[in-house]
C-alpha cells in the first residue's frame, strides 16, 4: 500500500485521515492492553518465545501508527486547519 506523506495530502484528505485515526485510537489502546496481558501471562508461565514475540511486534506496529497521527496533527497546525 502506498502511503502518502502528510504534506502531499489535500486539505480534505488530511482531515479525513485525522478523523479515521482518532476513531481507531480507543480500539488500538484495547488491543495493546490485551497484548500486554498475553505477554505477562506468557512470562508468568515461563514460556518466553514466539507467543511473546508476536504481541510485541503487533504493539510496535500499533505504536508506529501513533507516530503517523502526530505527523498529521503537525501538518494540520501548519495549515491552520484545526
Amino acid at each position: 500500500m502506498n502511503v502518502k506523506q502528510p504534506s502531499e495530502l489535500t486539505d480534505q484528505q488530511l482531515l479525513n485521515e485525522v478523523d479515521s485515526i482518532k476513531t481507531s485510537g480507543k480500539t488500538h489502546a484495547l488491543f495493546i492492553g490485551v497484548m500486554f496481558g498475553i505477554i505477562i501471562f506468557s512470562i508468568w508461565k515461563n514460556t518466553i518465545g514466539l507467543f511473546t514475540l508476536i504481541p510485541l511486534f503487533l504493539i510496535y506496529k500499533l505504536l508506529d501508527k501513533s507516530k503517523r497521527k502526530q505527523a498529521l496533527e503537525l501538518e494540520l497546525k501548519a495549515r491552520n486547519l484545526s
